[in-house]
């Protein structure tokens, strides 16, 4: 049986209560933020200190289930790396799961916080480098904690099971497959539905964006050795630069979005790392390139892996080269990101339940983005299980006016300056994800106790 099919068996099968947000429940709701919050900002500004790149995130995962285990979840550690898994089981219905991410980011935070990271740590290739949550993923292990607490004071307003998962190594597209390679829906209860949320860097406090369909990119990583022939900086004739070579491919990417797809089709090729050489004098045997390809279509992501090798095979040739040091091309067909897109009639529940409990006029859409997210494997598996990722402000409105009174941009995603304001940001998406589990595991009333 699909995961589809199972949750509307279930509704066949057992009538089910609305789960109106009435004003007694928002005020029960709101109090209980409230009360909790000192705690948990304690625990966000801790997160964000000590934050740990991917696949490395032993500390951040051990936090995360402590506070799980405190809200009365079952959890188990070192899932498919440093993933955990917690249950909340709450009598019968469907099995609703909710994510997070744990990892941080390669940057040195230049935010001024008096709880900014100083954090540091060994990259894949063996660099020390700075680390930062710069994507706020800080922030949704709060949510994520947050709605535990919630939910675990609510019982009476919910049934089924809640899946919490702590999902690692997101920024680098290998954490959610890592976690079903590892027998997430074998293991554990099989879940009806998905949910996450992910802050913005663009939206005010106090809002959530939600829309059908496609939200979020394919992302592929590319990886390009240019080749060539080192030697002395004062007789390259006697060399096959791979400076210059790279420096020509770098130019030449470009023409696959401008000139090779069509416009209405998103395409990005971003060249995020060129790495060659040690001394101004010497011209060195090979540089490599660092490449992220985002997309929507099957077919522009196709073609954009085929341009790129025809263009280095293309650019090394007429730069000379043998056929024994033409560019390599490894596409890392492994680990690429698929597009996220939000199951139509989970996303209409999701939105239906934001707009009455936080209001109509907070709810916005998610405008797609060529962003990626690996919380998309989470429903490629066998199992369908149906998706929704919402958008959560948390940027203050006076410095959204301000960007836009003087034009100058507002730090994003990945920036070293971005800092979600945290209260508001954490109230809000603690909100948004407990209406969320309240609209879909409203609470089962068997026929015998309808009639009483």
């Amino acid at each position: 049986m699909t995961a589809t099919l199972r949750p509307l068996l279930f509704l066949c099968a057992t009538s089910v209560l609305a789960a109106a947000p009435t004003p007694a429940l928002r005020q029960l709701v709101a109090e209980k933020v409230a009360a909790d919050y000192p705690a948990l900002d304690a625990f966000y500004q801790d997160l964000h200190a000590h934050p740990e790149l991917s696949l490395q995130e032993a500390r951040t995962a051990q936090k995360l289930a402590a506070e799980l285990r405190a809200a009365g979840c079952d959890v188990t550690e070192n899932f498919g790396g440093h993933g955990l898994v917690a249950l909340l089981k709450n009598g019968p219905g469907p099995t609703l799961l909710l994510r997070t991410d744990l990892d941080a980011l390669p940057v040195a935070e230049e935010t001024g916080l008096p709880y900014a990271s100083a954090a540091r740590a060994t990259d894949p290739t063996g660099r020390e480098v700075p680390v930062m949550h710069a994507c706020g993923h800080d922030i949704h292990m709060t949510v994520l904690a947050g709605t535990a607490r919630e939910l675990a004071a609510l019982r009476e307003h919910w049934s089924g099971t809640v899946l919490f998962i702590g999902q690692p190594a997101e920024e680098r597209g290998l954490g959610a497959r890592d976690m079903l390679a590892a027998g997430l829906y074998q293991k554990f209860p099989r879940p009806d539905f998905a949910i996450a949320e992910h802050d913005s860097a663009s939206l005010p406090v106090g809002t959530v964006a939600v829309s059908p369909g496609a939200v979020m990119a394919n992302v592929d990583w590319v990886e390009i050795t240019v080749r060539g022939r080192g030697g002395h900086g004062a007789y390259p004739q006697m060399t096959k630069d791979p400076v210059v070579l790279a420096a020509r491919i770098v130019l030449a990417l470009q023409t696959i979005v401008s000139r090779e797809t069509s416009p209405i089709d998103p395409c990005v090729v971003t060249v995020g790392s060129i790495h060659g050489g040690a001394k101004a004098n010497v011209i060195p045997d090979e540089v490599k390139l660092s490449l992220t390809l985002r997309s929507y279509s099957p077919a522009v992501r196709d073609h954009t892996i085929a341009a790129i090798q025809r263009i280095c095979r293309g650019e090394g040739i007429a730069a000379g080269l043998p056929d024994d040091l033409l560019p390599l091309v490894n596409t890392a067909a492994d680990v690429p990101t698929p597009a996220t897109r939000n199951d139509p009639a989970l996303t209409q529940r999701v939105h239906d339940a934001l707009a009455a409990w936080l209001g109509a006029d907070r709810v916005v859409p998610f405008t797609p983005e060529m962003g990626g997210e690996d919380f998309s494997r989470f429903g490629l598996t066998d199992e369908h299980v149906p998706l929704c990722l919402f958008r959560v402000g948390a940027v203050a409105p006076e410095k959204i006016a301000e960007s836009q009174r003087t034009g100058i941009p507002l730090p994003s995603l990945h920036s070293s300056k971005f800092a979600p304001v945290p209260e508001p940001t954490i109230k809000t998406g603690i909100t948004a994800m407990t209406a969320t589990v309240l609209e879909l595991l409203t609470p089962v009333i068997s026929p015998a106790n309808s009639r009483s």
